[in-house]
This record gives C-alpha cells, structure tokens and sequence, in this order.
C-alpha cells in the first residue's frame, strides 16, 4: 500500500496527541464510537495490531518452517503488514498524532511447527477482519481514513483466506466465515490477543 494513499484527501482537525494505554489494557479494540478518542485513537488502535502481525510474520518466517508455496504466500504476508505498520504510522504522524510504540510480545509455542504456525496467523488475520470491522464506525465522519481502513480490511480477510487454503480448511467457515463478517468486541479481541503481548515498549 501506497503511504501517501493513506491519508490522500484527508481534511481533519486530530488532537495533536494520543496515549494508548497498553499496560493496563493490553490490547483493545471496540465495536462502538465511544470506544474511541477520535480518529487518531482508532488508527493507534490499528497500529497495535499490524504491528502484533508484522512481528508474528517476521519470527515465523525467520524460524524456516515453510518451503515453496507457503514460504512464498508467507513472506508476501509479512510485507504487507510491515507496509501497513509503515502506512499507519505516517498518517498519524501527518494527521498531528503520536504513534504508539510497538509491543513487546511473545508468541509461545507458535512456532513449534508449521501447523501452529499457520493455525496462529489463521487466528490472527481473522481476528483483524473483526477488530477492523468493530472499530469502522468511528471512523464514519472521516470518508477519507474510512476507506483506507476498509482496503486494509480486504487485505486482512484475503490473507485469512490464503492461509486457510494452506490449511486445506473447508470454504465456508474455513476460507471464508459465512456470507457476511462479524465484528469483534472488546472481549473476544482481549481473549483472543493479549496473551501474545507481554508490555509496552517504553522507548
């Protein structure tokens, strides 16, 4: 993704700083406006996670458990999210923002073998359709950062899908989830990520 195209067209007055607070709360998203600070809050949000999948890509790549295909489809998904870290981060910096600090994490025994491995990113990248798709309507005042959020969006649920193919899963269900997507709540994102995430980083 183009940085540029992230933020094209974008008219906004943004807080010139935004504090997310992970130590208390790990890793949130929400489904609702409320949830938010304001559109700098939500993209901060959407950093947390691109930056949780840019490292998980990152060590599992570099733990050469995939050959051909999969190592392929893999190293393409890892540069995506590192584009979406680098996308996001200079749109908060042009929108007046701070952008939060990567985590510290830890991914356990994901990378034991190539099975968990996949079945983790299957995990993830289904539960950033979600975490995108809950955070959406806080961003319906601004067209702008909507529609960047929604392309990311389509690359999240098309990186489900690969993965789900290199899974061998069933289509429906498996590749896909059904004939629309589900938003997720702030519980079932917290259930689901802050495992993974050990503290904030502090630098």
């Amino acid at each position: 993704m183009n940085r540029r195209d992230l933020i094209r067209g974008a008219a906004v007055a943004i807080p010139g700083s935004v504090a997310l607070s992970m130590l208390s709360a790990k890793w949130a998203f929400a489904e609702g406006v409320d949830d938010f600070d304001g559109p700098v809050d939500v993209l901060n949000y959407a950093l947390t996670l691109e930056y949780l999948e840019a490292e998980f890509y990152r060590q599992g790549n570099e733990a050469g458990l995939a050959e051909g295909r999969a190592a392929d489809y893999l190293s393409t998904i890892q540069t995506d999210e590192e584009a979406h870290v680098m996308a996001l981060q200079d749109t908060i910096a042009q929108l007046g923002g701070t952008a939060v600090p990567a985590p510290q994490v830890d991914f356990g025994q994901a990378f034991g073998s190539l099975e968990s491995y996949l079945e983790t990113a299957y995990t993830f990248e289904n539960l950033g359709v979600q975490a995108y798709l809950g955070a959406a309507p806080a961003l319906f005042q601004q067209k702008e950062l909507l529609s960047a959020a929604a392309s990311i969006f389509g690359v999240e649920a098309r990186h489900a899908a690969i993965i789900a193919n290199l899974q061998e899963k069933a289509a429906e269900g498996g590749v896909y989830q059904g004939a629309v997507e589900t938003p997720a709540d702030r519980s079932t994102v917290l259930q689901a990520a802050s495992p993974f995430i050990v503290a904030a980083r502090t630098y």
